[in-house]
C-alpha cells in the first residue's frame, strides 16, 4: 500500500493555489521549506506535474529549476526526485549510475531487477525522451561487462514470459538451475539468465519452490555460495523480489543506513520510488526484520528538512523537522 496517495478532491483551482503557495515559499528573504514539503507530500506524482504546469503558466518559470535554486544537498535531490514521474525518475537514476567515472552497479541492480515488463518498457521510453533518443539497452551494454552485462541487457528487454506453464516445465527449469550450478564445476550463467530473466514472477515462484523440493536447499543459498560480486547480487535481487519484494526493499533500506555513514542517495531512491507503490508494507516488513520502525531509523540517521521530507513520505503526512 502506498503512503502517498494524493489529494482525492484535487481541482484546477487547488492546483493554481498550490502553485502560488510554492512561489510564495521561495520568494523574499529565505525559503519556507516547511511549506514546500507540505505541498509535495500531500499531492501525488501526477498532481505535482499539474502544479508544475500551473506554476509555469502563472510565473513563466520552471518550478523544478526554481526549487533547485532555492534548495541544496540531500533535500534538493529528494525534491527533484519527487517532481519527476516514477518511470522518468527510474530513467534518471539509471543514467546517473552509468554516467561519469565508474559504474554504480548497486543502483542498476536495484532498479533493473525490481521492475516488471511494462515498467521496463516505460523506463526505456522515458530514458530516450530525457537523453536525446539514447537507447537504455545500448548504454547498459556499453557500461557493464561480462555476465553482469548479460544480466542487465536481458532484463532491459522486458521480455518475461507471462504465459502459464505446466508442472513439467517448472520441474525442467528448476533442474536446469541445479545442473547449471551445484551439479557442475563452475557455473553456467547462461542457463541462470534464461530462467531468472525470462520467467514471470508467478512462474519463478513455482520454480523456486520446486528447486527447494529437489535440492532441499534454497536457491538463494546456492547463488550466494556459487557466485560472486555484482552478478551474485543481481541474481539474488531477482530471487528475493520473487520471494518477498517488501522484505527485499526493507533490506536495501536497512543496508543504506548501516555501517559508516548513510547512503543518502540510495535511501532517497528507495523511499521515493516506493512511496506511491508499497512503502507502508515495506515499512511493516522492516519493523518485523529489525525490531525498530523505519520511521525511527530514518529519524536517527537524517536531520533537518531532509529528515522532515523523508519521514513525511514514510507516514504519508507532513512531519516537522522538530517532531
Amino acid at each position: 500500500m502506498a503512503t502517498i496517495t494524493g489529494d482525492f478532491a484535487f481541482t484546477e483551482e487547488e492546483a493554481t493555489q498550490m502553485a502560488e503557495k510554492l512561489k510564495n515559499a521561495m520568494d523574499g528573504f529565505g525559503t519556507n521549506e516547511d511549506e514546500i514539503i507540505q505541498v509535495l507530500v500531500t499531492h501525488s506524482s501526477e498532481q505535482r506535474q499539474v502544479l508544475a504546469d500551473k506554476y509555469l503558466a502563472a510565473y513563466g518559470e520552471s518550478l523544478v529549476e526554481d526549487l533547485k535554486s532555492e534548495l541544496s544537498g540531500d533535500l534538493e535531490e529528494c525534491v527533484v526526485g519527487l517532481m519527476m514521474r516514477p518511470r522518468y525518475y527510474d530513467a534518471k537514476v539509471l543514467h546517473d549510475a552509468i554516467s561519469g567515472a565508474g559504474t554504480d552497479e548497486k543502483t542498476l541492480i536495484g532498479v533493473m531487477c525490481s521492475r516488471n515488463n511494462e515498467e521496463i518498457e516505460d523506463i526505456k521510453k522515458a530514458y530516450a525522451a530525457l537523453y536525446d533518443g539514447a537507447d537504455l539497452t545500448e548504454d547498459l551494454s556499453g557500461d557493464t561487462s561480462g555476465y553482469f552485462k548479460r544480466l542487465m541487457v536481458s532484463l532491459s528487454t522486458g521480455c518475461r514470459n507471462e504465459e502459464e506453464e505446466d508442472d513439467d516445465k517448472i520441474t525442467e527449469d528448476a533442474q536446469k538451475l541445479i545442473d547449471a550450478g551445484v551439479n557442475q564445476v563452475g557455473t553456467d550463467e547462461c542457463d541462470f539468465n534464461s530462467v531468472l530473466c525470462l520467467k514471470s514472477e508467478k512462474q519463478l515462484k513455482k520454480v523456486l519452490e520446486k528447486y527447494q523440493e529437489l535440492r532441499e536447499t534454497d536457491l538463494e543459498d546456492d547463488i550466494a555460495s556459487e557466485m560472486s560480486s555484482d552478478l551474485k547480487d543481481g541474481y539474488l535481487a531477482v530471487v528475493k523480489m520473487v520471494k518477498n519484494k517488501y522484505k527485499y526493499f526493507a533490506e536495501r533500506l536497512n543496508n543504506a543506513m548501516r555501517g559508516f555513514g548513510t547512503d543518502d542517495s540510495e535511501l532517497i531512491r528507495l523511499i521515493i520510488s516506493r512511496s506511491e507503490e508499497d512503502l507502508l508494507w515495506v515499512a511493516e516488513e522492516y519493523e518485523k526484520l529489525y525490531e525498530v520502525s523505519l520511521f525511527d531509523d530514518v529519524k536517527s540517521e537524517c536531520s533537518g528538512y531532509y529528515k522532515s521530507l523523508l519521514l513525511s513520505l514514510i507516514v504519508g503526512r507532513f512531519v516537522s523537522k522538530d517532531e
